[in-house]
């Protein structure tokens, strides 16, 4: 195997004992866990909002923002549960470049792969305790999920792994709400194929453990627009594309708790931060239409940060993103207030 094996890392149980959650994070989580599991089951008329930087780069600016998130949650926690993005890993359309907080804690540095799983989860750990909110990750790496999986109340499976079968078991052994992306083709039956998978029990490799998963009846879509064959954006955002996937959820009986969050940013905006308001105002409007989109959006997923836009790595602007760009904080403080206006 042309592979360097530089040395073994500390297994997820070893981790957690090391930095270990208080009894006050633990009764954190199961408090928000039981309130976004309603809005999953219809109990709850509350939406679901995602938000937070595309990539978790720099603890100070992260939790700087967070903590001007937690103020917004509570002016609006009778309408909207906000669960604070906090990915700290990032996909890499060619494999190259910037990885998240998980491979380089300092963007500057080189990879560190044992201080990156130690700053994952401190970083979701200071989030909670500086907030009160738990927060939401993204499974980009199945076999780290055990290392933050007493911390997150939300996770979501990408584009580009949401049709990989070891993403889909691992899901399914999740209890908390998991998102499944359509995928870069846009193709719904994937997307529903992986929420399937994902709902019902398996017996599969994981971690080097025979081990059997429950079944995650929270698994569900998430419409984050699509390529098509010649590199076009494409959105699915629209009322017809709801409506198409109200459908692929009827024809799919056996699914529990249908629901859909819209990523309002990446191919629905076309990489446009700055068109998240207006994309989310006009799912919002043809809930208001139509009973069934109604019934089956649950939220939003918003990139969000300081500073508008996005910088290169080196730049150092405060509080804008490495990765992607995001909306700025004065007006992602103003969307949350005008979605919870509109509801």
């Amino acid at each position: 195997m042309n592979m360097d094996f530089k040395r073994k890392l500390a297994i997820p149980m070893e981790v957690k004992e090391m930095y270990p959650i208080t009894g006050e994070i633990s009764r954190i989580k199961e408090e928000r866990d039981v309130l976004i599991r309603r809005i999953f089951t219809g109990k709850s008329d509350q939406i679901l909002l995602v938000i937070g930087p595309c990539s978790a780069d720099n603890e100070k600016s992260v939790l700087d923002y967070m903590v001007r998130l937690a103020r917004v949650q509570e002016k609006v926690k009778d309408k909207i549960v906000i669960v604070p993005r906090v990915y700290t890993n990032k996909p890499r359309t060619t494999g190259d470049g910037y990885k998240g907080l998980l491979h380089q804690p300092d963007p500057d540095a080189m990879p560190d792969m044992f201080k990156g799983i130690i700053a994952t989860r401190k970083l979701h750990m200071k989030v909670i305790q500086e907030t009160g909110m738990s927060t939401a990750d993204e499974m980009l790496y199945p076999e780290n999920y055990k290392y933050i999986d007493d911390l997150l109340s939300y996770q979501a499976v990408g584009a580009r792994s949401v049709e990989d079968q070891q993403h889909r078991l691992t899901a399914s052994g999740s209890d908390v709400p998991t998102g499944m992306k359509n995928p870069t083709s846009g193709d719904y039956s994937v997307m529903m194929n992986s929420i399937h998978a994902a709902q019902n029990s398996h017996t599969f490799i994981y971690r080097g453990w025979e081990a059997t998963s429950q079944g995650n009846p929270f698994a569900h879509a998430i419409l984050r627009g699509y390529t098509n064959s010649k590199g076009d954006h494409l959105p699915n955002y629209h009322y017809e594309d709801i409506i198409r996937l109200c459908d692929a959820y009827a024809a799919r009986p056996e699914l529990k708790n249908p629901a859909v969050i819209i990523d309002a940013n990446h191919e629905n905006s076309g990489k446009d931060p700055f068109q998240q308001p207006r994309i989310i105002k006009e799912v919002l409007a043809n809930c208001r239409y139509s009973a069934r989109i109604a019934s089956l959006v649950k939220g939003f997923m918003v990139e969000s940060y300081i500073e508008d836009g996005n910088q290169k790595i080196g730049d150092g602007c405060y509080g804008k993103s490495i990765t992607d760009p995001c909306l700025g904080w004065e007006k992602s403080e103003r969307l949350v207030y005008e979605i919870a206006d509109l509801l």
